[in-house]
């Protein structure tokens, strides 16, 4: 029976693969299609660029027709080869259920079913490799969506004008809170050097109100703390029904949980899918212990932190239900089985999907995320138990 796993699996895999590099080559060509012009611009700086460089005594040198060409698909590529590893998960649920459906029409095509059912083996047995790839494949999605997009993260936050660069470069931080409650503030952060320059800091009462205010020039994050180059703090003082500001004092260290690591967390927070599940755990504790967190905050990354595991097993369960279609011990249409599939499969993986962003009221974020699991797991099993062999 050796021969016959390796067989269905070497092709389903051969199948997967396939149908992912097209979906990839498919969605990748959309986007160079419809900003063209903008991958051609910045191509073209990129070259008069180069030229001028190796011209310095033509200002006016024009790049070669050749060299932007080159320079476009380059920044196409450079800027693609991060979000592949992103649309893996995104698409693997999908392709799972089409790579079966590929796997299967070749096997009935060529009735290969009925000769194994000829041989005494049951089409169970037969899904069992296909099933078996399914779960390695979800596995490495898992390993790829906390080992590798987190580290991509800083380039899969990047747009077509920012192709070809890999650093995150120095941005304004907005305005963030550390778990004593202080909000921070900085004109400039470079998250490649944990290097802060325009730090305004302002201290606040259990009331939300001003106590002292904290400025420097610039900040450089070590042995736990900012050291401060400029820093000064001033007081809010009250006297006589009067409120006004101490004068300033000389400050040059700022202890804080409020790190390179905690910026680079709130750098991408609206990029919180691009996070592991311990950067998104640390991000909750983090958000707990602010005074004035937002509301529903800490729910949604509960949603997103549990989501992720619901979907994985969704996908799983989505590749169940879907056997009877094609699992067939006689020749049919595939087509037709394709049509009545893919609604199925859709719509569990959509489910799913909303389950993990949207708030079911009343229930918590750790249960309602797998209200699709808990109703595709029956389906399933019917489903599995429906297979005619």
């Amino acid at each position: 029976m050796k021969i016959i796993d390796r067989y269905i699996s070497r092709q389903y895999l051969t199948n997967v693969l396939l149908l992912l590099a097209c979906l990839f080559a498919i969605v990748v060509l959309i986007d160079f299609s419809l900003n063209f012009d903008e991958y051609l611009e910045l191509a073209t700086k990129y070259a008069s660029e180069e030229a001028r460089a190796a011209q310095p005594q033509s200002p006016t040198a024009n790049p070669t027709g050749l060299r932007v060409a080159t320079l476009t698909v380059w920044l196409l590529a450079d800027l693609w080869w991060p979000r592949f590893f992103q649309l893996y998960n995104y698409l693997l649920g999908l392709v799972i259920v089409g790579g079966m459906g590929f796997t299967c029409a070749q096997l009935v095509k060529h009735r290969e079913f009925v000769a194994v059912l000829a041989g005494g083996v049951s089409l169970h047995r037969l899904a069992r490799p296909i099933i078996v790839v399914a779960v390695v494949l979800t596995g490495l999605s898992i390993l790829n969506r906390e080992l590798m997009v987190p580290r991509l993260a800083p380039l899969l936050t990047r747009d077509k004008k920012q192709a070809g660069s890999s650093s995150l470069g120095a941005a304004a931080q907005p305005l963030c809170a550390d778990s004593a409650g202080r909000i921070f503030y900085a004109r400039s952060v470079n998250l490649d050097t944990g290097d802060i320059q325009g730090l305004n800091v302002w201290e606040r009462d259990r009331s939300g109100l001003m106590t002292a205010r904290i400025r420097a020039t610039s900040a450089h994050w070590e042995r736990g703390g900012w050291t401060l180059t400029g820093g000064e703090s001033e007081r809010i003082v009250s006297e006589n029904g009067q409120t006004g500001v101490s004068k300033p004092t000389p400050l040059t260290r700022l202890e804080t949980d409020l790190d390179p690591t905690a910026l680079r967390m709130r750098q991408f927070e609206g990029f919180s899918s691009n996070l592991s599940t311990p950067q998104i755990a640390q991000l909750i504790t983090r958000t707990a212990g602010e005074a004035n967190a937002p509301a529903g905050r800490i729910e949604q990354l509960q949603r997103l932190l549990w989501g992720r595991i619901a979907l994985s097993i969704s996908n799983i369960l989505a590749l169940l239900i879907c056997t009877p279609f094609f699992l067939r011990r006689e020749p049919c249409s595939m087509i037709v089985q394709s049509l009545y599939a893919a609604p199925i499969a859709v719509g569990a993986m959509l489910a799913a999907l909303i389950a993990a962003s949207a708030p079911i009221p009343g229930l918590p974020p750790q249960i309602s995320v797998f209200v699709p699991v808990m109703v595709l797991i029956p389906v399933a099993i019917a489903a599995v138990s429906s297979v005619k062999t």
